[in-house]
C-alpha cells in the first residue's frame, strides 16, 4: 500500500513512519531528502488530523489521495469502518456484488486478502501517524493550550487504536515516528495502552462544552473508556461492567450534552420532525442535536467534500427519482442519489415491527412509524418493495433507510443541492451512555429499575412504549433501534455471542446462506493483511486466517 503523504508533512519525516507496515520503497512519497520539508502549520496538521475520518486526499472528493492504489471514493474511514461493522451483521446490505471485498463482507467469508478490511487497516495507521508526527513535532511546553491540543491528538490516536483492536485484535503499535517496525500488540496490551492514555488526558481536555464544536472535551474520553470496559470481556477476558456504568454515568451527568428533546416543523414544506430525526439533518449542527453529539465529524457540501461519511449514508440509500416516490415523500436534500444500493435487511424490521407484523405499503414515515410505535423506525416501504432480501442482487429487495437526510428543519437552502451534504456525522453521541449503563447495570445486578430509567428514557425520546425492566436480549435489540446504521452493530453481536461460532441468532445471508447459518468465531475479527506480515516480522497472523 502506498501513501501519499506529500502535501501533508513533511515527507522525510513520515518515509518510514510506517514501518510497521510497510519499507521505504513502497511509500509513494515526492521527497526522500532528509534536508527538504514541506511547508505546513500546527494547525493546519491538527485540522488534517480532524478531517482524516471523512476526507480521503487533498484535492476535494478525489485526486491527490492520501492512500495510494485504492479507489479513493471508497478509501474513507468511516465509509470502511461502517461497511465492516453493517454489512456483516443484521442491518444492512448493497446491491451491486460486484464491488470489490463486499459480497465476502454480506456472506461472512472474509480472508486477509480482503480489500475493504486490508484499506481500512492502512486508514487507520495513516491517521495513527499523524498523530504521531504532530505529538513528535509538538512536545509538551508546560502551555494549558499545548498540552489541551496534544491531549485532543492522543485522544484521536486512542480512538483508532480503539479501532484497531475492536476489528483486527493483534497489531502493530507505535508511539512516534520511526524506521523501525512497530511492536505487536495483543488486544489485551492494546486495552491496558488506551485505558492509561484516556485517564491521563481527561484533565487537560476541555471541560463538557467548552470547546469549539467538532473538537473533543474530556467527554468524548469518558464516553470511549465506558465503551472500552463494556466490551473488557471481548478484549481481555476479564468483565469490567463497573467501571463501564461509572463512566457512563459521568458522561450522563456531564452538565452539557444531554439528549435533544426537541423536534421542529420545517416552514417551507411542512414537515413534522420528531427530536431523534433532528440528529440526523443537515442543520443537526444548529437544531438542538449538537447537545447531543459528543464527536461530531463535520460535513459542508463545499469544504468537504468526499464519497464517504455522510455523504455516502445519504446517497446510497436513497432512490433516483425515477425508480420511486421517495424523494417526493421523503426529500433527501440533494439532487442525487445512488438508486438505493444499500437497503435494510428484514431482521432489522423484525426487531422493529416484530416478526409477522405487516408493514404499510403507503411510503409514509408516519404511517410505519405508527406501526412499530417507535420514532426511530425511520424506513422507506413503498415502490413494491419486499420486506426481506431474496435476492441480493434486486434493489426491490428490502426497504429503503430514511434515515439519514440533507434537509434542514429550518426550511434554509443547505450550502450546495447535489451529491455532497452538509449533515454532520454523530460519531459519538449521548445515547451510548444510556444504554451502556443499562446493560453494565443489568450485567451486574440484573433486571432492575436502574436499568429500565436510562432505557426509558430513550424510548420516551422515540415515543416507544415505556416497561418496567428489559433482558439482555431486549437491551441487544435496543442498541439495535437507537444506533441501526450508524456502524457499530458488529461489536454489540459479538458482545451478546450473537455473531461468529453460534446459530442461536441469525439473519439472512449470514454465513453465505440464503437462509442464514453459523460462520467461525474466528472471524469475529478481521486478518492482518498479508503485506504487514511480510514487512513487519514482529507481526502474527489471527487464528483462522
Amino acid at each position: 500500500m502506498k501513501l501519499n503523504i506529500k502535501t501533508i508533512i513533511p515527507a522525510a519525516a513520515l518515509a518510514c513512519s510506517l514501518g510497521f507496515t510497510a519499507c521505504v520503497n513502497d511509500l509513494h512519497v515526492d521527497n526522500i531528502n532528509p534536508q527538504q520539508t514541506a511547508e505546513y502549520t500546527e494547525e493546519q496538521l491538527l485540522n488534517k488530523i480532524y478531517s482524516s475520518f471523512t476526507l480521503t486526499g487533498q484535492e476535494g472528493p478525489s485526486g491527490n489521495q492520501d492512500i495510494a492504489d485504492q479507489d479513493e471514493g471508497r478509501s474513507n474511514y468511516y465509509r470502511m469502518m461502517w461497511e465492516l461493522n453493517e454489512f456483516t451483521t443484521d442491518e444492512a446490505s448493497w446491491v451491486w456484488l460486484n464491488d470489490t471485498g463486499i459480497p465476502e463482507l454480506l456472506h461472512n467469508s472474509y480472508d486477509a486478502s480482503n480489500a475493504r478490511t486490508i484499506g481500512l487497516y492502512y486508514r487507520m495507521f495513516f491517521t495513527i501517524t499523524l498523530c504521531n508526527y504532530y505529538l513528535d513535532q509538538h512536545p509538551a511546553d508546560g502551555t494549558p493550550e499545548n498540552a489541551k491540543r496534544r491531549a485532543e491528538v492522543r485522544f484521536i490516536r486512542a480512538y483508532n487504536y480503539f479501532s484497531v483492536m475492536d476489528l483486527y485484535g493483534n497489531a502493530a503499535f507505535v508511539e512516534h515516528v520511526s524506521v523501525d517496525p512497530g511492536v505487536r500488540y495483543t488486544r489485551a496490551q492494546y486495552f491496558s495502552f488506551i485505558e492509561s492514555e484516556l485517564k491521563a488526558i481527561i484533565s487537560d481536555l476541555g471541560t463538557a462544552g467548552s470547546m469549539k464544536y467538532g473538537r473533543v472535551d474530556r467527554v468524548a474520553a469518558q464516553l470511549l473508556l465506558a465503551r472500552l470496559y463494556l466490551n473488557a470481556a471481548v478484549y481481555t477476558g476479564t468483565p469490567r461492567w463497573s467501571e463501564a456504568k461509572d463512566y457512563a454515568d459521568q458522561v450522563i451527568n456531564n452538565g452539557y450534552y444531554h439528549l435533544n428533546l426537541t423536534g421542529a416543523t420545517n416552514p417551507v414544506t411542512g414537515e413534522v420532525y420528531k427530536p431523534y430525526q433532528m440528529l440526523f439533518l443537515a442543520d443537526n449542527d444548529v437544531n438542538g442535536a449538537q447537545y447531543e453529539d459528543i464527536f461530531p465529524i463535520l460535513h459542508d457540501g463545499i469544504r468537504t467534500q468526499s464519497y464517504g461519511g455522510m455523504h455516502f449514508l445519504v446517497l446510497s440509500t436513497y432512490c433516483k427519482t425515477s425508480e420511486s416516490d421517495m424523494a417526493d415523500l421523503i426529500p433527501s436534500g440533494t439532487t442525487n442519489a445512488w438508486g438505493k444500493c444499500m437497503r435494510v435487511k428484514g431482521k432489522l424490521i423484525d426487531i422493529f415491527l416484530g416478526e409477522g407484523v405487516n408493514a404499510p405499503e403507503t411510503g409514509k414515515l408516519s404511517d410505519i412509524i405508527t406501526v412499530a410505535n417507535d420514532d426511530r423506525a425511520l424506513f422507506y416501504d413503498g415502490g413494491g418493495y419486499t420486506r426481506y432480501i431474496e435476492d441480493e442482487t434486486d434493489a426491490k429487495h428490502g426497504y429503503a433507510c430514511a434515515k439519514f437526510r440533507n434537509v434542514r428543519s429550518d426550511g434554509q437552502a443547505t450550502s450546495i443541492v447535489d451529491q455532497f451534504v452538509d449533515t454532520d456525522l454523530p460519531l459519538m453521541r449521548i445515547a451510548e451512555a444510556y444504554l451502556t449503563y443499562a446493560e453494565a447495570e443489568t450485567r451486574l445486578n440484573g433486571e432492575t429499575a436502574d436499568a429500565a430509567a436510562k432505557i426509558n428514557d430513550l424510548r420516551s425520546r422515540a415515543n416507544a412504549t415505556q416497561k418496567t425492566s428489559y433482558t439482555l436480549e431486549d437491551i441487544r435489540d435496543e442498541w439495535a433501534k437507537e444506533f441501526w446504521f450508524e456502524g457499530r452493530r458488529r461489536m454489540d453481536l459479538v458482545r451478546f455471542n450473537n455473531f461468529g461460532g453460534q446459530s442461536v441468532y441469525t439473519w439472512r445471508w449470514m454465513g453465505n446462506s440464503a437462509a442464514g447459518s453459523q460462520f467461525p468465531a474466528y472471524r469475529n475479527i478481521f486478518a492482518i493483511p498479508l503485506n504487514d506480515l511480510t514487512n513487519n516480522p514482529n507481526l502474527v497472523q489471527n487464528p483462522g486466517y
